[in-house]
């Protein structure tokens, strides 16, 4: 079971949702919460230290994390860029209508995980 709700889904929405689009949260809060455990294997663990004063993942911004990457896709399910109807023309932003449930690299960033090169210096030894 994800950690975040349809309801947390529905209050970041900021509209009512229908029992179809609930069933498609449902659904697909279940499938990021498998994609977060697949780069943060531990993440039930890290979730446990936090509540216990440790450091790890505040339960909260996984809910902010998987709540938002559903929304982006229940605002706009099929992915669409832009839509028109006689002289009335609408546009997605191109990063946030993908059709396809993503995890932000700032999103990723939230919950510790870092990704993308390192430049490791090593120090160079100094004469005593």
């Amino acid at each position: 079971m994800a950690y975040a709700t349809s309801e947390d889904v529905v209050a970041r929405w900021a509209k009512q949702a229908t029992p179809e689009e609930v069933a498609l949260i449902d659904v697909r809060l279940e499938d990021v919460e498998r994609m977060i455990k697949r780069v943060i294997t531990d993440l039930d663990d890290q979730i446990a230290a936090f509540d216990n004063g440790d450091p790890g993942i505040n339960v909260e911004d996984v809910k902010q994390v998987e709540s938002d990457a559903v929304l982006r896709l229940a605002r706009n399910p099929e992915g669409y860029l832009s839509e028109s109807d006689g002289s009335y023309t609408y546009q997605f932003r191109h990063d946030l209508s993908t059709g396809s449930l993503t995890i932000l690299p700032n999103e990723w960033w939230t919950l510790g995980v870092s990704r993308g090169f390192k430049l490791i210096i090593p120090n160079p030894e100094v004469p005593a």
